[in-house]
């Protein structure tokens, strides 16, 4: 009878372990990245390769950078959000077309509507890697000083703008 009490109490433990994890939302995963430096990067803007981008450019502003690509479904139900809140005006927003082919991006955008202030080509995945992007959409508020402050996995919804994004971009525009 004892020799069954060890492994049935090891087996609760993993199985409360697997439980819990299973429960998770996996939208919540933590960014390592919250706190911290945005990474620093320079990549070709997507209407006019020959110019370059970096988040060096946004420094002293809070803004939006959106992770998104012409073939995400997710990202089209996220797009109707951005195009509103891009028209409240309420800071800027960079677009980053995620492992996409450049006129497959500049389509979506003509056909679907140009949200942001600046969009960006990250074709390789690269900066998306830097950012720890693990599917697209995905947006980050980044505060004046260049740290990520919030990391959002999965489309931006009119809740989680309401309730989670402007009350943080109000308080990080305040300072």
């Amino acid at each position: 009878m004892m020799r069954f009490i060890l492994p049935l109490v090891l087996f609760l433990i993993l199985a409360v372990f697997l439980f819990k994890g299973l429960g998770r939302d996996t939208r919540e995963v933590p960014s390592p990245l919250i706190g911290k430096a945005a990474p620093v990067f320079s990549l070709p803007t997507l209407n006019e390769p020959a110019k370059q981008f970096s988040p060096k450019e946004m420094l002293g502003r809070v803004w939006l950078l959106n992770v998104w690509a012409s073939w995400c479904e997710a990202c089209k139900d996220e797009h109707p959000v951005l195009m509103q809140f891009s028209s409240e005006k309420v800071l800027p927003i960079v677009g980053v077309d995620y492992k996409d082919k450049r006129e497959d991006g500049i389509d979506t955008l003509k056909k679907a509507g140009d949200p942001y202030d600046q969009v960006i080509s990250d074709a390789d995945g690269k900066v998306g890697f830097d950012y720890g992007v693990y599917g697209v959409p995905e947006t980050y508020v980044i505060d004046k000083t260049g740290i990520i402050r919030f990391k959002q996995i999965g489309p931006v919804t009119p809740e989680n703008l309401r309730d989670k994004l402007m009350p943080l971009i109000a308080e990080l525009q305040a300072k």
